[in-house]
């Protein structure tokens, strides 16, 4: 009896664990942002977690309530539709929710041109950061 408990259990933890990593979608608001004056509070090129924002790593800001949901500082998140990762870097304003915003370097014209718009994000909990 013990020995089928053990393995009942560690099966339970193998299962358990693997559910962890299973990747997580939701639909949110995307809309796009520059290191400009004006349009962050402080310095435009440091992130709400401090990191130097930096146009060769591809980096988003999340709205305050998907920090909760895994959306983490440093976390891995693919957008649909994007050929790349994103690592989440900084934070929106507490006014916001459901929403992220793409990290565009200076490229005001490319901002302006993603606009606001509907898109599907995928994230791992296994690939948040510290």
């Amino acid at each position: 009896m013990k020995i089928f408990s053990r393995v009942a259990l560690v099966f339970v933890v193998l299962v358990c664990s693997s559910c962890a990593r299973d990747e997580m979608t939701m639909e949110v608001e995307g809309t796009a942002y520059n290191a400009l004056p004006g349009q962050t509070q402080g310095d435009p090129e440091i992130g709400a977690w401090g990191d130097k924002l930096d146009i060769n790593i591809p980096s988003i800001a999340v709205s305050r309530d998907l920090i909760g949901i895994g959306l983490v500082h440093n976390a891995k998140v693919r957008i649909e539709g994007f050929p790349e990762y994103y690592l989440v870097r900084d934070k929106l304003n507490k006014r916001f929710t459901k929403r992220i915003d793409i990290f565009m370097g200076s490229d005001r014209d490319a901002a302006i041109e993603f606009g606001k718009k509907t898109v599907r994000i995928f994230w791992t909990p296994a690939s948040a950061g510290k």
